[in-house]
């Protein structure tokens, strides 16, 4: 496969007239100068695709179900009932279905892969299916049939709360002691000899309120290599509640207790003080921010700027996938900065775009929490790529070194229009190859759940 680009984005730098080359997923030369070959697929713009960090699929379904105010009640934990419940009618079946669309959303969106931080492992009311990976299956599937880059992590999720209370009603379907989830896992390991070679797994500690420091000790020990994922810091309720039982605020308790490092991700480091901002930036770990559903929950805004002065790492994720939408996730994060401090042009560790700051730190710190080799369009790495229209109203007349600020801060997701998963060409003309048949099994799965509900 041969693709030549108008303009395409190598590390810093913008080149003209570019062709790539890729063999067996992966970017096996690159060429500049070069005119067009009538062989080549054509672009006009190409970039390294982002990772989607952090994902709930299952979540999806429940868009714009939730945004109805009850009298008396805090609006986060009310959104967590409805979870619940609707966990209450949700088949193997509906979880495929719903994921299949999620990641063709995603894979539209520019996402070329995705970290699916998947907890919903057994039945209603917690008894376990007769093949213990049954719902980490039906993700599989769903990867395997939209072509998305997938890094696997099934999440322990033990208690429901600081305390080690028991998990109770739709919780019951997460639950897992550290014995049956290493099960757990060795049956996901097992799985990815039926996915493409560059599927990975890893381990997802929920939180530490739904596990506690003896269990999180023992996964870590016994999961010594691949990527880590954990919430850490989402509501000022959860910062409390483990500042009471442990002693210290959850990102300041971790880095203390845990050797966090650069196959780290902190999901939702949201409420931080200036001294774990920092210690979080020099420890070589991901923060996954997901502004959109930060916003849509009303978690709080992240400490962005001393972040990234401090050379933080960082990547974006969709979490609930209220909404997918790369472009939307770039611009939240800057202006939950802006709205903060009321100035402009925050997210960029000095001088420069602001876009490109935020697109290719995103890009670089997504593949890193991923554990894949991408994030820049270089030889030897997989062919995770995005094409952009110029021609768009959004993008045109912009120069290449203002295509990211205009991607970032002007476009929406129709100024794709090509997406390579690992070299996949699953985007063509700004739609999913398999969108019809993705589609229309989502549409039937919603039906039946929303009768049930």
């Amino acid at each position: 496969m041969q693709i030549h680009a108008k303009h395409m984005l190598m590390g810093q730098n913008w080149v003209t007239d570019a062709r790539i080359s890729c063999d067996d997923g992966r970017i096996s030369a690159i060429e500049t100068g070069q005119p067009p070959a009538a062989t080549d697929h054509r672009v006009d713009v190409l970039l390294p695709a982002l990772a989607n960090l952090h994902s709930h699929t299952f979540q999806r379904a429940m868009a714009g179900m939730t945004e109805v105010r009850v009298a008396g009640k805090e609006s986060f934990w009310t959104w967590r009932d409805l979870m619940y419940r609707f966990l209450d009618h949700l088949t193997p079946d509906h979880y495929e279905a719903i994921a299949a669309l999620v990641f063709m959303e995603m894979q539209e969106a520019g996402f070329a892969s995705v970290g699916e931080f998947h907890y919903v492992h057994h039945q209603q009311g917690g008894t376990p299916y007769a093949q213990l990976s049954e719902l980490s299956d039906r993700v599989f599937a769903a990867a395997h049939e939209t072509g998305i880059g997938l890094t696997h992590l099934p999440v322990l999720y033990s208690y429901g709360g600081v305390n080690q209370e028991p998990l109770v009603g739709g919780q019951l379907r997460f639950s897992n002691d550290l014995a049956r989830f290493q099960r757990l896992h060795e049956a996901c390991t097992s799985g990815l000899r039926h996915m493409p070679a560059d599927t990975q797994i890893g381990v997802a500690p929920h939180s530490l309120r739904a596990t506690s420091p003896q269990d999180l000790a023992q996964l870590l020990q016994a999961n010594q290599t691949g990527p880590v994922h954990i919430h850490i810091s989402e509501q000022m309720q959860e910062v409390a509640d483990v500042q009471a039982k442990l002693g210290a605020r959850p990102v300041e308790w971790l880095l203390a207790n845990a050797d966090v490092d650069a196959r780290w991700c902190l999901i939702h480091a949201t409420h931080m003080t200036e001294a774990e901002t920092v210690a979080l930036a020099k420890s070589r770990a991901v923060a996954g921010l997901c502004p959109i559903t930060e916003s849509n929950l009303g978690d709080g805004i992240f400490n962005g700027t001393t972040y990234v002065e401090n050379g933080g790492a960082f990547g974006f994720g969709s979490d609930s996938n209220v909404r997918i939408s790369l472009t939307e996730e770039l611009r939240t994060l800057e202006y939950s900065q802006r709205l903060r401090d009321q100035q402009r042009t925050l997210m960029v560790a000095c001088a420069g775009s602001v876009g490109q700051f935020l697109f290719t730190g995103a890009a670089r710190g997504g593949a890193q929490a991923l554990g894949r080799a991408a994030g820049e369009i270089k030889l030897g790495n997989l062919a995770d790529l995005v094409a952009l229209d110029h021609s768009h109203p959004a993008l045109f007349g912009l120069r290449p070194d203002q295509l990211l600020d205009g991607l970032c801060f002007a476009a929406g997701s129709d100024v794709v229009t090509d997406c390579w998963s690992a070299g996949r060409h699953v985007v063509r003309g700004g739609r999913h190859i398999k969108r019809e048949a993705v589609v229309a099994r989502y549409r039937s799965a919603i039906t039946d759940l929303v009768s049930a509900l």
